[in-house]
């Protein structure tokens, strides 16, 4: 199951995930599998199951090795927190484990992963690292406004970022009189600032474009670029004077966004202590294979509720106490879609 589940393009990195199928961990264009550990158990919602680990530039993955139906994806950009700490384990005992705080929309989750082998250490170091490489990334995958982009009127270039083209003379839609500066198409996003004051400005990832195209205005035919909801679904608009420079644009904009689609660059640099090959095509073809065994078991129908963390989330009402009459007390209300036979079935110490 996958909570507020949208084909709406790139989902990995910021959704939180359980029991999918196996096409949906499947390594997108961009991901690169950067750690696989056997004998990982999920302690917080599978105390006792032994599972495999991978550790992705942008995700999560874990799969019992029982039935590897029962399974998480776990986006780098829902990740909140990650930290140490000793947990209960069924096959451990009292051991130190990777403790994970997520948040999907409204509902906080915690994480609990511990290792069979007690030497394995790089379960911790590889996901610290590589949450904090996430986290530093960002303008890669968002949409960044009135930021510091350029120094001494240069762009400010990102690892692995080439500059395409600069264009002078394009007109900002974004107020009544439009606002004149320069916009720099790179390999991985379109940049825009003021030329008057260069932190007005904005920095559109290809990786949260929607789409590009020329339609009329009250300015007359303008460049129009829409966003993914996740940004914000902001509609910007730009003009320049020759339209056959418009043209030219909007034909590079859609070149560089569909090369972009094909193979994104997420901008996670992570360096490993020991060499290793990259992630290629047979190793991507290993995952699917063992997601593809067959077993009649019913799939868990607690998945969601085991990973609840409590705790108030911010602009969330506490939810109040309602009397409870398979109980006879006051309880605190359910979350909708939750029975209170589905708590009592939850899975966990």
């Amino acid at each position: 199951m996958k909570d507020n589940f949208v084909y709406d393009g790139i989902w990995q990195d910021r959704d939180i995930c359980f029991d999918l199928e196996s096409r949906l961990l499947r390594l997108i264009p961009g991901e690169i599998l950067i750690e696989k550990i056997d004998n990982v158990e999920d302690t917080k919602g599978n105390n006792g199951d032994r599972g495999v680990l991978r550790i992705t530039n942008i995700r999560l993955i874990w799969n019992a090795s029982s039935m590897t139906r029962i399974n998480l994806s776990i986006g780098f950009n829902s990740v909140n927190g990650v930290t140490t700490r000793i947990a209960n384990s069924r096959v451990r005992g009292q051991a130190e484990s990777l403790y994970l705080m997520a948040k999907n929309a409204s509902t906080r989750f915690e994480f609990i992963f511990t290792c069979v082998n007690p030497s394995q250490t790089k379960l911790f170091t590889t996901v610290i690292g590589i949450h904090r490489a996430y986290e530093t990334s960002k303008l890669y995958r968002e949409l960044k406004m009135r930021g510091v982009l350029l120094t001494e009127g240069n762009l400010n270039l990102l690892p692995q970022e080439n500059l395409i083209e600069k264009i002078d003379g394009v007109w900002n839609l974004s107020s009544e009189q439009g606002n004149l500066g320069i916009m720099i198409l790179t390999n991985i996003r379109i940049v825009w600032y003021s030329s008057i004051n260069v932190y007005y400005n904005v920095s559109i990832p290809y990786l949260q474009l929607q789409s590009s195209r020329i339609r009329d205005s009250k300015f007359g035919l303008a460049l129009v670029l829409e966003t993914s909801v996740q940004s914000g679904d902001y509609i910007l608009g730009f003009r320049v004077d020759c339209i056959e420079k418009l043209e030219n644009i909007s034909k590079s904009i859609q070149v560089l966004h569909k090369a972009y689609v094909n193979k994104p660059i997420f901008g996670v640099q992570y360096k490993k202590d020991r060499p290793q090959t990259p992630q290629s095509a047979i190793e991507n073809e290993e995952i699917i294979d063992e997601m593809k065994e067959i077993d009649e078991k019913p799939l868990r129908m607690d998945a969601f509720a085991a990973y609840f963390s409590d705790g108030v989330i911010k602009n969330v009402p506490v939810r109040p106490p309602v009397f409870s009459e398979e109980l006879g007390v006051a309880i605190e209300q359910l979350k909708d879609g939750f029975t209170m036979e589905d708590l009592w079935n939850i899975n966990v110490d």
